[in-house]
């Protein structure tokens, strides 16, 4: 009998779980018209039409067999965004409100009157929105005085503190809803934008404070407020797990290789309990260091192609053509990053002898590729003529100037119109098996490379007006290190 009951119990939830899948939301508007509304989600940056009804007199719905993933969603009427929402666990609820009779892209009456049924996130969510939209009303005149640059700080101590306490008000609400919904998507949102509190470093035996306390506390608890695991969070109207994961590896490590991969290591892990955070966290990885601002960085693109496309860990979701468009770029960074011994180059010059760059014997090499026609170039070949009239002897450096067009004529003119007083090259008329590009990364002109005596690359694609700036810090330090005793010794 129990073995009966057991099973009959097993039928029982499987046949009410095959009865709620998929999903169906209703809406029911006020004042509107027969027309064509859409559902419109979120993906990191990104909004996607997922869904087309047809409104009849304000009633209609959007359903599917397929469950919608958990995140924020919105209305789309005609090609203007009305009004998020969100969707939990429940696929199944209804929403009334009213529109305008005059203008139904006013958006704030369709959030007045909102009426949620059959679910409690969404009943949440728009109560926040409301209890925010008082206290915002509450909050205008008090902004405008602390606005006011004719009014002293004194004059602003009250405003100050009235906005205060209306933003403690705000504090309390939503960590309130926090605590006793924390499983709500309404609730997780509200979390991801919480700071984390850093408390105050405590003090070694000595009586000295660690200075380094506070900053691995905060590395440590980071995200605290971010399930890294959780996809819903990749669906919300600001891209938060993407400014996170930026914000946590930009600001809170050294912007070096070793470092940031380290630091990147740990956080894809996390993310890797869920597929869909997985392929979003290590596909916006590689979109992050393709072309990073700080110089060097590059190498971590082909850190992570190494790590998790070459390994064959994006193949539950990336095609093969996705993986080679991978593969084929970090090849192209990989032969010119910076600690990496640049090859030589072979060319022929305005005479039709070769150069090899090898045989530039002064402390620093100056590599710069060039197009004739490239407006860029001839922007920034002026600067570096008078760079290198004024600062030649005072670095030490020779320039290695590599033409990108076939022409030698176009060549030639462009040497005699910016009078350039170093060693000109025409890339194509090479002596090597090899095309240039596939020895130093240059998808763009110019670009610009720093070799020491040894060749070995110190600094990549730097604009002229840095270059100045950078040979000077790198003799200092190249001074020190030279200063510095000898380990050991």
């Amino acid at each position: 009998m129990k073995r009966l009951l057991i099973t009959f119990i097993a039928l029982a939830v499987t046949q009410f779980a095959h009865a709620q899948s998929g999903y169906r939301i209703d809406f029911k508007i006020k004042n509107w018209k027969d027309t064509t509304v859409y559902l419109g989600s979120y993906y990191g940056e990104n909004t996607v039409l997922r869904d087309t009804a047809k409104s009849k007199a304000g009633s209609f719905h959007f359903d599917g067999k397929t469950a919608l993933p958990e995140g924020a969603y919105y209305l789309v009427l005609g090609k203007n965004k009305l009004f998020d929402f969100v969707v939990g666990k429940n696929k199944f609820f209804t929403i009334e409100t009213t529109a305008n009779p005059t203008d139904a892209l006013k958006i704030e009456d369709y959030l007045k009157t909102i009426v949620v049924k059959n679910d409690e996130d969404n009943k949440l969510f728009f109560d926040n929105l409301h209890f925010i939209g008082q206290q915002s009303l509450e909050a205008e005149p008090l902004i405008k005085v602390l606005r006011d640059s004719t009014l002293t700080e004194d004059q602003k101590k009250d405003a100050r503190a009235s906005f205060s306490k209306i933003n403690d008000r705000v504090m309390a609400y939503q960590n309130e809803l926090i605590e006793k919904n924390p499983t709500t998507l309404t609730a997780r949102l509200l979390k991801v934008t919480k700071q984390i509190e850093v408390p105050n470093p405590p003090k070694k035996a000595d009586g000295s404070i660690d200075s380094t306390y506070q900053l691995k506390y905060y590395r440590q608890h980071f995200f605290d407020n971010l399930d890294l695991a959780d996809e819903a969070m990749i669906r919300l109207p600001r891209p938060f797990y993407q400014e996170k994961v930026k914000e946590y590896l930009e600001k809170l490590f050294v912007p070096a290789p070793d470092s940031v991969m380290k630091a990147i290591n740990g956080i894809v892990e996390k993310a890797k309990k869920n597929q869909d955070t997985y392929k979003y966290m290590v596909f916006n990885l590689m979109v992050m260091y393709q072309a990073p601002e700080i110089m060097g960085l590059d190498e971590v693109f082909v850190r992570l192609n190494d790590t998790y496309w070459a390994t064959g860990e994006m193949n539950f979701w990336a095609a093969a053509s996705i993986k080679k468009s991978m593969k084929d770029y970090a090849d192209k960074i990989r032969t010119s990053m910076i600690g990496r011994t640049g090859a030589n180059l072979i060319m022929q010059d305005q005479n039709l002898q070769p150069r090899s760059m090898y045989d530039i014997k002064n402390k620093y090499t100056i590599l710069f590729i060039f197009d004739p026609d490239c407006g860029h170039c001839r922007e920034e070949t002026p600067k570096l003529v008078e760079f290198y009239n004024k600062s030649k002897t005072q670095y030490n450096f020779e320039v290695y100037a590599v033409s990108s067009d076939t022409s030698m004529v176009k060549m030639k003119n462009f040497m005699k119109e910016f009078k350039t007083p170093w060693i000109t090259v025409n890339g194509p008329r090479t002596y090597l098996k090899e095309h240039y590009s596939k020895m130093y990364h240059s998808e763009t002109t110019p670009t610009i490379y720093i070799l020491d005596d040894k060749k070995k690359i110190i600094a990549k694609k730097l604009p002229v007006s840095k270059l100045d700036d950078f040979l000077s810090k790198q003799q200092k330090f190249e001074k020190m290190k030279k200063s510095q005793p000898a380990k050991g010794s």
